[in-house]
């Protein structure tokens, strides 16, 4: 957690005390994928004010979302979006299979977090997306990314950002490992797709 390219994803499941994210960086999630029926909007909300004060450390917070359902999770997310960022977070729509396929109301959001499905959002339509929020300006973040070979993918696609949940198993292993592959590609960014002739991006 020292690290300046490493971080914690967290949501309200997570019981640290508020002193444990001083000077960290950290991103903050719903939740929705590992309990979908436990989210609640006011309590989500509750919870990022309760953290309001380390805001500055904080890349973006999630919108509810409805793994694999680009529809349902843009009509759990649209009036929650503009809460978040009232609340002075940024906030980040979390993309889902088929989303290519729908209206994007990128004005809405500050954050690209790249869900849905492992087939979809290693697919040419999500990278694609990657590159078009960018250029947008928008922070892009993957989640689910537990290998070597999709941390990889994640900086050729462009992504800022990942999380995974590797580091929970086996982390006197583990841990050791996953600096390794942060070292790795900060010190031989792969050629990014995201924008011809730049190299790499930062994670």
């Amino acid at each position: 957690m020292g690290r300046a390219n490493t971080g914690l994803m967290a949501t309200p499941r997570i019981g640290w005390a508020n002193e444990r994210f001083k000077g960290f960086v950290w991103a903050a999630d719903t939740g929705c994928f590992a309990d979908p029926e436990g989210y609640d909007t006011q309590t989500y909300l509750r919870w990022l004010q309760t953290k309001s004060r380390f805001q500055e450390f904080c890349l973006f917070a999630t919108a509810p979302d409805v793994v694999g359902d680009p529809f349902e999770t843009w009509q759990r997310a649209e009036p929650v979006l503009p809460l978040i960022s009232g609340a002075g977070y940024r906030a980040a729509l979390v993309a889902q299979d088929g989303v290519e396929d729908t209206p994007i109301a990128w004005d809405t959001f500050d954050a690209w977090f790249v869900g849905g499905t492992t087939k979809w959002k290693l697919s040419s339509a999500s990278y694609a997306l990657i590159a078009e929020a960018r250029e947008r300006g928008k922070w892009v973040h993957m989640g689910r990314v537990n290998s070597w070979r999709r941390l990889k993918a994640a900086a050729i696609a462009g992504c800022h950002s990942v999380d995974g949940t590797k580091a929970i198993y086996a982390p006197d292993q583990n841990v050791p490992r996953i600096i390794s592959w942060v070292d790795a590609l900060r010190d031989a960014p792969p050629m990014a797709l995201y924008s011809p002739g730049t190299t790499g991006c930062k994670l």
